[in-house]
């Protein structure tokens, strides 16, 4: 365990910065630290008046906010287990993640709400309101008297209201788990990744020693705070800071946030690579692609002041403050990292998972090898399993203080996940330079990775196509950043039916909406494709995956 606290930092920002901005919603309302502080204090009175004890859990459900950062402060701050749970996870998933995490309370979007059954929270004792606190169902307890009388109880818990002297979180020992993240959802495919205080600890201590941010600078989190790339650098750690954090409250196309960083102006970026290749495809390649300017880049000096004039276009185009801009949770177009680098763009690259909380290993751009994604983090150890790392391609092996602690009620996949001596099995395929440079070269599991940075677990989508009319087998695949479909139909049923040809690929191809219907748009197929002949098979008549992957 390290000495540093994940609440003792929080705590001491709150009080350091007590009259700095803290938290805001993109053109919405806007939180000092102080107010944080009694938002805190407020949540704090409502769990201990509804019986809530240290190391209960507590689930929330909504899109970036204010609201969903006070809430999840909050919790860990009182000493309970945070379950934060995707927003575009289905209904079904979100009965399921609630009842599987043990959660006892459930704080869910105004927007959500209306598309959920409340009878379909069993064992739940509450839900409110995530942006008002309003109580919206209960199975039992007492939970609109006590917040009938919150403010009497705060007022006299603090008649001369709140301060910084006054302002104190739990004191949680590091051992003790502060989250569990769901990556997936669907009944039997549950997994709730265990992250313990020391987790998120290690990953903000290692981004305050290493990513340029200070008390006061400007963030704008626009990345998933149910994932955790997003949650641990765009919310913890600016927040240990004392940094504003501005959410971006709504869907992150590129217009939405070309408009907010010229408005915000962040001082520290954070992006999956869509995004980053999206604007290098768009803003860039084409004035690089035009005739006149292939020759013009050729001719030494002149190159370089266009280099210079690109560069400052591309700074301007990020609200022309940042110190640096990170770039992880996917693989980056190497077209666009090696254009970057040559005009000397200042860009980052990470590599990390959901188990390690999640940073694995990171380069700062003045340290940046091409093709790789930096080296392991100082509370980590990597090994390659491999004979020859430096040479053979193995799948990464990491041991440290980030480690998840396992998944929550599911000892067969925590068992797998580890190799017998404890290291964690990554399911990444990589080697290492002589001085310790990750490359990854590719996936050893099944998992696919989605475009900014979703966990897509195929079997899934799968098991949802084989309850399905004439389908015989199916292979999910990820093709151009999108999810395809491969399915064998069940010709035997089809004859016997009397189904035609044309009308069974009609009837297959129809499955894409129906499947979609129920699943999170991340999860959504883009095509189906109808094979003629079967998957090639292993001895065990599993589908050999990798004669089919992009």
């Amino acid at each position: 365990m390290i000495k540093e606290n994940l609440l003792e930092y929080f705590e001491k920002s709150i009080n350091l910065n007590w009259d700095k901005k803290a938290l805001s919603d993109y053109n919405g309302k806007t939180f000092l630290y102080k107010d944080v502080a009694e938002k805190i204090a407020i949540y704090h009175i409502l769990f201990e008046k509804a019986g809530i004890k240290k190391g209960d859990k507590i689930a929330l459900i909504g899109k970036n906010s204010t609201s969903w950062a006070l809430n999840f402060i909050a919790v860990i701050g009182y000493g309970a287990i945070a379950v934060p749970i995707l927003p575009d996870f289905t209904p079904k998933d979100l009965y399921n993640i609630v009842e599987h995490s043990d959660s006892k309370l459930l704080f869910i979007s105004d927007f959500i709400w209306p598309k959920v059954d409340a009878k379909g929270f069993k064992s739940i004792q509450a839900i409110f309101s995530l942006e008002s606190l309003k109580l919206l169902a209960k199975n039992t307890g007492n939970h609109q008297q006590i917040l009938d009388e919150l403010e009497n109880d705060f007022k006299s818990k603090y008649p001369n209201g709140l301060k910084e002297n006054d302002f104190q979180l739990a004191k949680v020992s590091n051992d003790k788990l502060a989250e569990i993240s769901y990556t997936s959802g669907t009944t039997g495919f549950s997994k709730g990744v265990m992250l313990n205080h020391n987790t998120l600890a290690a990953n903000i201590r290692y981004a305050r020693n290493n990513m340029p941010l200070k008390a006061g600078d400007n963030i704008l989190s626009f990345l998933p705070l149910g994932h955790s790339y997003g949650l641990a650098f765009e919310l913890l750690f600016p927040f240990s800071k004392g940094c504003h954090i501005t959410f971006l409250t709504k869907t992150p196309a590129p217009n939405v946030i070309m408009n907010a960083f010229s408005e915000i102006k962040p001082d520290l970026i954070l992006s999956v690579p869509l995004i980053i290749e999206k604007i290098f495809k768009n803003n860039v390649v084409p004035q690089i692609s035009k005739p006149l300017m292939k020759i013009l880049l050729k001719i030494p000096g002149l190159n370089n002041l266009i280099y210079k004039k690109i560069l400052a276009a591309l700074t301007e185009t990020f609200g022309g403050k940042f110190k640096e801009l990170v770039i992880g949770g996917a693989p980056f177009c190497p077209r666009a990292e090696a254009f970057f680098k040559k005009i000397g763009f200042p860009f980052a690259i990470g590599y990390g998972t959901t188990e390690c909380g999640p940073l694995v290993s990171y380069a700062s751009w003045t340290d940046f090898r091409a093709g790789s994604c930096g080296k392991p983090i100082d509370t980590i150890e990597v090994k390659i399993d491999s004979a020859d790392p430096i040479n053979i391609i193995g799948e990464i092996l990491i041991k440290g203080e980030n480690v998840m602690n396992g998944y929550y009620k599911n000892e067969e996949a925590t068992k797998n996940s580890f190799t017998e001596d404890g290291w964690l099995k990554s399911g990444d395929l990589g080697q290492l330079d002589k001085d310790g440079y990750i490359y990854i070269k590719g996936r050893n599991k099944n998992m696919l990775l989605g475009p900014s940075g979703q966990n897509i677990y195929p079997e899934e989508i799968e098991s949802k196509l084989a309850d399905l009319p004439y389908v015989m087998e199916s292979l999910v695949i990820m093709r151009n950043q999108k999810l395809t479909a491969l399915i064998y139909p069940n010709l035997e049923k089809a004859k016997l039916d009397k189904v035609s040809a044309e009308a069974l690929e009609k009837i297959i191809k129809g499955h894409r909406k129906e499947v979609n219907k129920h699943s999170p748009t991340f999860l959504h197929i883009a095509e189906i494709e109808v094979r003629e002949k079967e998957f090639e098979k292993t001895p065990k008549q599993s589908i050999k995956r990798y004669l089919y992957q992009e």
